[in-house]
């Protein structure tokens, strides 16, 4: 479990759930992983707190590092790439994973909603890419992996969920949409020195323990709308190890192609493959 080994990355979002999965797999395969999120978490906190992530890390052998940003606000991600590269040296691979949703009916989404989404969603996204792109140019190589959504696009008629679920994520989708067109062109300018730029996104629901507390009913319902976090990460493991120019691909799509199989967040246990169920009751328990 080398594959990484002398890499640095940085992971916004990973105090938790899908950065936080992402963190530790490339921790696994030898990787320096700074995690990033708005705060530390207050004492006390068990679950979802960056402290907690870096600690399960270290505890398993990995190297990693805690670096706060609250990436709404545009000073504080300013020097975010800077800061992160202090603890290990130069980046190798950023993974913008940090998103906001706010939940309205296309008709009512507001302003300051929209705003908010759209500094996390794709302000956030470019500025970090273009804070980490100078240093992968010089060195010739990099890897920058934009995690994105299925609601970039309109699910076609008949929903498989209510109506209701898919116009509330219209505002959201489109920021996610505006991102994938960001990624292509961004890839297509810089494959030529060596920087990789990729957008993945899940099937549809990512069956981490968050997401199974407010969309469980979804992954019950339609089981092959729900994938587990594995899945995911493994897909994401693919993206910034591998020579691929601006994809905006599914994880199954991409594990698929090129026949890999998904193992285990330590690495050490082959799981399955692209067709991996979920298992909402082992995620719930």
């Amino acid at each position: 479990m080398t594959s990484l080994a002398g890499r640095v990355a940085l992971v916004t979002g990973a105090s938790r759930g899908i950065g936080k999965a992402i963190a530790r797999r490339l921790c696994a395969e030898g990787a320096s992983v700074v995690l990033s999120a708005s705060r530390l978490g207050a004492h006390g906190e068990q679950r979802g707190t960056l402290d907690g992530a870096v600690a399960e890390i270290e505890a398993a052998g990995g190297r990693a590092v805690a670096v706060t940003a609250n990436l709404a606000v545009a000073d504080e991600r300013a020097d975010l790439v800077a800061r992160a590269e202090q603890a290990f040296g130069p980046l190798d691979i950023l993974i913008n994973n940090a998103a906001m949703s706010r939940w309205a009916m296309p008709s009512a989404s507001t302003l300051a909603d929209r705003r908010k989404m759209l500094e996390v969603n794709l302000h956030a996204p470019v500025d970090l890419a273009q804070q980490a792109l100078p240093g992968m140019r010089e060195r010739r190589r990099g890897w920058i992996l934009n995690i994105g959504s299925d609601s970039s696009r309109q699910p076609p008629v008949p929903y498989r969920d209510t109506p209701e679920a898919a116009h509330a994520i219209v505002a959201y989708g489109a920021t996610k949409a505006a991102l994938n067109r960001y990624s292509e062109g961004l890839a297509a300018e810089v494959a030529a020195d060596g920087v990789f730029v990729n957008v993945l996104a899940p099937v549809s629901i990512v069956l981490t323990q968050e997401a199974a507390r407010f969309a469980g009913h979804i992954a019950k319902n339609h089981p092959d709308m729900a994938e587990p976090v594995e899945v995911m990460v493994e897909a994401a493991l693919e993206l910034v190890s591998g020579r691929h120019v601006g994809r905006v691909v599914y994880s199954r799509e991409i594990l698929h192609a090129v026949a890999r199989p998904v193992r285990s967040l330590d690495g050490r246990r082959v799981l399955g493959d692209a067709f991996l169920a979920a298992d909402l009751e082992a995620v719930i328990a």
